[in-house]
């Protein structure tokens, strides 16, 4: 076996065990600073009529039926996100990364059958689709390693299936991204991975032109990755392009910065299986890793990989952030996605943003509301 497929095949069999403990040495940024007191704080903008709501969660994997059916949750996974169905529907827009296919039947995609001794496969069933539809889910990411599990037929159907319900999506090279209207608003929406078939991360001149291309038409851009490390020891956000057992994931500040310098307006990271921290970069927010949503079996939520935060973040008409708030949510596979009245994702979440980011002007409050400050 050669050094580069071997590289590959220790990648796919250990990117689902990524939130076991793994040694690293976190060295932050050369330009970081000290955490200054913040000596003047700006109250959030008031929920103003011309702003607009955006929800955004990360990783969605509703179990799979391959190899049998073992791994589905019960009752056609329609009581996935039941405890948390009022705060994903109050919103002008809600968002989600789908980490696999909607798919009935089907044979895996040939590399992961014959190549890996041990593959993840995620194989969700058509009638999921209208799980995630009922949730509240506007949009969806399938820019990510998950959603070629299935080859071809499985990247086309999970597609024919969202369009089938009105469920917009981007992130394929043959479905780069999407333009939709909510009340008045023109959003647009792109998303990049290091993956096969997907926008390509590490292509920030490609990227920029996409980007650029989406707010000529549009008033609000929002832009998903799918990038960096994956597991515990990758909760910090480094200054530099990062690697997982030798795969590129990407420079993740270069291109969240990239990104808005092109004209996008949010930005919401995924990947990591853990909550990374959140920035302010020229007016707009970024949010480098929302973690494990609702995973069903298949992906670990053991300790901090069981964090699941649902972010609502409010924005004017031109994209430019006002305010924002951290719900607070858990998974464990055996009662599933719930809410969490430790409010270990706002802790998380806040400690890593004043270690990364302590110079952003963003200010997480105990409660989880997201403020503006001058240091």
């Amino acid at each position: 076996m050669t050094k580069p497929l071997l590289s590959f095949v220790i990648v796919a069999i250990l990117s689902l065990a990524a939130c076991q403990e793994v040694q690293q040495t976190y060295v932050p940024a050369k330009h970081h600073k000290k955490i200054k007191t913040p000596v003047v704080v700006i109250a959030p903008a008031p929920i103003l009529p011309d702003s607009v709501c955006i929800a955004a969660v990360g990783d969605i994997m509703l179990g799979t039926s391959y190899p049998d059916k073992k791994t589905l949750p019960p009752n056609g996974g329609k009581n996935s996100f039941k405890n948390l169905i009022n705060q994903l529907h109050d919103a002008d827009v809600t968002f989600g990364n789908l980490e696999g296919t909607l798919l009935d039947t089907g044979a895996p995609a040939h590399y992961k059958m014959h190549l890996l001794s041990k593959a993840y496969l995620f194989r969700m069933p058509v009638s999921y689709g209208k799980v995630l539809k009922d949730a509240g889910f506007k949009v969806l990411s399938l820019a990510n390693n998950h959603i070629g599990d299935f080859g071809e037929s499985g990247r086309i159907n999970t597609m024919k299936v969202l369009d089938s319900l009105g469920i917009q999506y981007g992130g394929q090279v043959a479905h780069p991204s999407a333009i939709f209207k909510v009340k008045g608003i023109t959003y647009g929406f792109c998303a990049f991975a290091p993956n096969s078939q997907t926008l390509s991360i590490l292509d920030l001149k490609s990227a920029r032109h996409i980007i650029k291309n989406l707010k000529q038409q549009c008033d609000i851009v929002i832009v998903s990755f799918h990038g960096g490390g994956e597991g515990k020891a990758f909760e910090h956000v480094p200054d530099t392009s990062e690697s997982f057992f030798k795969e590129k994931r990407g420079n993740v500040r270069d291109f969240a910065h990239n990104a808005i310098d092109a004209g996008a307006d949010l930005i919401f990271g995924n990947g990591p299986h853990v909550c990374r921290g959140m920035e302010i970069y020229k007016n707009r927010l970024i949010a480098y890793s929302l973690g494990n949503f609702c995973t069903y079996k298949c992906v670990s939520v053991e300790g901090i990989c069981g964090i699941a935060p649902l972010l609502k973040v409010y924005v004017n008409k031109k994209g430019e952030f006002l305010s924002g708030h951290i719900i607070a949510a858990k998974q464990t596979h055996d009662r599933g996605l719930e809410p969490d009245s430790l409010n270990r994702a706002i802790k998380k979440i806040r400690t890593l943003t004043e270690a990364d980011f302590p110079d952003s002007g963003l200010r997480i409050t105990d409660d989880g509301r997201l403020l503006l400050f001058e240091p």
